[in-house]
């Protein structure tokens, strides 16, 4: 697959790193990388690890919201279509 690709063109050194996860954890690793193509689990790993460096999907206030969005919604704090729409003065046309 080599999408993963974390070389600068030669001018860094490669380094080993060397991190402990659950044997439950790797097997889904291993599942995951093999399913998605890439040639091996250290290149999954590399663009795993690049991507979220390079597209951080939240920031520690979008998790609070996020958290706190999802115990309103266990709560039944909710907002209808209609009362959103009133809110926002916004149609469903």
């Amino acid at each position: 697959m080599s999408e993963a690709d974390t070389s600068d063109g030669g001018t860094d050194e490669i380094a080993t790193v060397n991190f402990k996860v659950t044997e439950s954890f790797l097997d889904e690793i291993d599942d995951t990388w093999q399913g998605r193509g890439f040639n091996s689990r250290s290149e999954f790993i590399r663009y795993t690890l690049r991507d979220a460096i390079e597209f951080p999907t939240f920031d520690r206030d979008e998790l609070v919201a996020l958290l706190e969005a999802e115990e309103d919604i266990r709560e039944g704090r909710t907002t209808s279509v209609e009362e959103a729409r009133e809110r926002f003065g916004t149609s469903d046309e």
